[in-house]
């Protein structure tokens, strides 16, 4: 079973209907003891990165991804979902993030010609053999939509990155811990071989 957590942030049900066309019995849920009971753990979201840490501790999820982290369930976030893993945002001065990778959410700069927030499809380069993109080709396009980037302090856990005005780190892996800027679930088939990809992780 696949749990989904829930703290009211949005986009939740299209990741649902993903995992569900992929044969995977999948949960939306913010019930500690059904999350820590899953095989695989995902925490989606569209929205404020502030509202959405409040939202988490309200509940004491973020309790429980900790714990989820700590015993190697494995875990995967989705956009705002991979921005609340991280130490701090840009759009939320003073709010601490989860803290379980290191690095700065930052805003992406404003440049002539993009319109921000991103929203669209971009290609991906590939690095350090992530076992999300097993099979998956270089520069493969996946859909975005967000005004805040990832830089990672850690350059070795990136697994992709794209541009958009400046190198925005798209996904991340260490150990457990999954996570992608871009929405899987609204990327066609490359999207589905993604999440396929995190599910086959033991």
């Amino acid at each position: 079973m696949v749990a989904i957590i829930d703290y009211d942030a949005g986009n939740i049900k299209s990741v649902q209907k993903a995992l569900v066309k992929l044969g995977q019995e999948a949960r939306i849920t913010s019930d500690a003891e059904e999350i820590l009971a899953a095989d695989k753990v995902v925490l989606p979201g569209v929205g404020a990165f502030g509202d959405a840490m409040q939202n988490l501790r309200a509940r004491g999820l973020d309790k429980v991804i900790r714990r989820v982290v700590d015993e190697k369930i494995p875990f995967l976030g989705i956009c705002l979902g991979l921005q609340l893993l991280f130490e701090k945002s840009d759009e939320a001065p003073g709010v601490e993030g989860l803290g379980i990778l290191k690095g700065d959410i930052l805003r992406i700069p404003a440049s002539k010609g993009l319109k921000i927030p991103h929203m669209g499809w971009n290609s991906l380069h590939l690095s350090h053999e992530g076992r999300l993109f097993r099979g998956v080709r270089e520069q493969s396009y996946v859909y975005f939509v967000h005004s805040y980037y990832l830089k990672a302090r850690e350059e070795e856990i990136v697994r992709a990155s794209t541009e958009y005005g400046v190198q925005i780190h798209a996904s991340v892996e260490k150990d457990n811990v999954f996570a992608c800027q871009f929405h899987p679930e609204k990327s066609g088939e490359v999207g589905l071989k993604i999440l396929e990809n995190f599910l086959a992780v033991d």
